[in-house]
């Protein structure tokens, strides 16, 4: 009896150790082949660059009430023959009993109402619908902001499949179509993560053709997609693999992806605010100070660019800077100190610290009411 339990028990091991060895393989096969079919496959290059296809299924964009933004209409405009992007196009929540029951020509109408305009540039994956999205939307309105929030082509509701000159048209396309109705409302591009680089290369056209942004902010941006590539967290597991750079590196700007950050802003002198989590589990801090660090040695003299910084104790990593409280106070600040364009907005000033061109996080209860 013993030894029928002693040969079934090392049966049973000798099973354990045979699928253990397989799930092994099968994982060192999974691992070698991703290097290849990334650098042999373009369609999987942009698809992991974009994550345009990670999107929540049964999202009705033509009902941002659904979304808590009652204010806010949903239209569709067409960069280029073939394409259509969706956008929702949220006024100042001062505004919002106004807008009730209103057509897209009162909302154009209401760009020029003096109220500063963001047009808004997510990052990869996902949808303007997304959670931490939709709620810096809502803060921005509460501020006295318009806000355009785009969705490029390929995401959403969007029709067309993306690439860096794409959506950068998009973009571009967007914010002439904003400022063509703003009036004297100044317009600001907003970036952020991978919209950072759609920002920056808008704002290059934009001073190229003699109509620059008003200014742009930098939410969690990277210095360029080559060296965010090499930073990203998944990097970690290839680091150390033969060809790493040929095989991850230079796939993606052989598929034309650059997103020259550095190169962008250091051609143009649209003032600029810089904001980043120390705790960013995307894109690593460092990537954004290296930015700022860039354009302080930039050619241009007199070019307001401003850094701010946000503690890891608070938690904010990639997505939440927008529940700091006091993001609306450096939003204003920022206006104050570049005159890039009177941004009206009703917030007061309090709760930040200018230091060398960076603006220090400070706690409220921490300030000298003495400045």
């Amino acid at each position: 009896m013993m030894n029928v339990v002693g040969f079934g028990a090392i049966r049973i091991l000798r099973n354990r150790a045979s699928e253990l060895k397989l799930i092994f393989l099968t994982l060192v096969v999974i691992y070698v082949t991703i290097p290849f079919a990334f650098k042999m496959c373009p369609i999987i290059v942009t698809k992991v660059v974009y994550l345009n296809f990670l999107r929540r299924p049964f999202i009705d964009f033509k009902q941002p009430a659904h979304y808590l933004l009652n204010h806010t209409l949903n239209l569709y405009l067409t960069p280029e023959e073939g394409i259509t992007v969706g956008v929702w196009f949220t006024i100042p929540d001062k505004r919002w009993h106004e807008a009730s029951g209103k057509d897209q020509q009162w909302y154009e109408a209401a760009l020029g109402d003096d109220n500063p305009v963001i047009v808004y540039l997510h990052g990869n994956g996902g949808s303007r619908a997304v959670g931490h999205r939709v709620e810096l939307i809502k803060m921005l309105s509460a501020h006295g902001f318009h806000v355009l929030a785009l969705d490029y082509r390929g995401w959403a509701d969007s029709t067309g499949e993306p690439s860096e000159a794409g959506i950068t048209t998009d973009s571009l396309y967007l914010f002439e179509w904003t400022r063509a109705r703003s009036g004297k409302s100044p317009v600001c591009l907003w970036g952020h993560s991978l919209g950072s680089g759609v920002a920056t290369n808008t704002a290059r056209i934009l001073h190229e053709k003699g109509s620059p942004a008003d200014a742009i902010i930098l939410e969690a941006p990277f210095t360029s997609m080559r060296e965010e590539v090499a930073h990203h967290p998944f990097a970690v597991y290839y680091k150390l693999f033969p060809g790493f750079e040929w095989f991850f590196m230079d796939s993606i700007t052989e598929n034309n992806i650059f997103f020259h950050n550095v190169e962008n802003l250091q051609s143009i002198s649209t003032p600029v605010l810089i904001l980043h989590a120390e705790d960013d589990n995307i894109i690593p801090f460092e990537l954004g100070r290296k930015l700022y660090e860039s354009l302080l040695d930039s050619w241009i003299s007199g070019r307001q660019v401003k850094f701010v910084s946000f503690p890891a104790f608070l938690g904010y990593k990639h997505n939440n800077i927008y529940k700091d409280p006091q993001l609306p106070d450096i939003i204003k600040l920022f206006d104050d100190i570049t005159d890039a364009g009177s941004w009206r907005s009703p917030i007061a000033d309090a709760g930040m610290k200018l230091t060398l061109g960076k603006m220090k996080y400070m706690p409220q209860k921490l300030l000298d009411p003495c400045g």
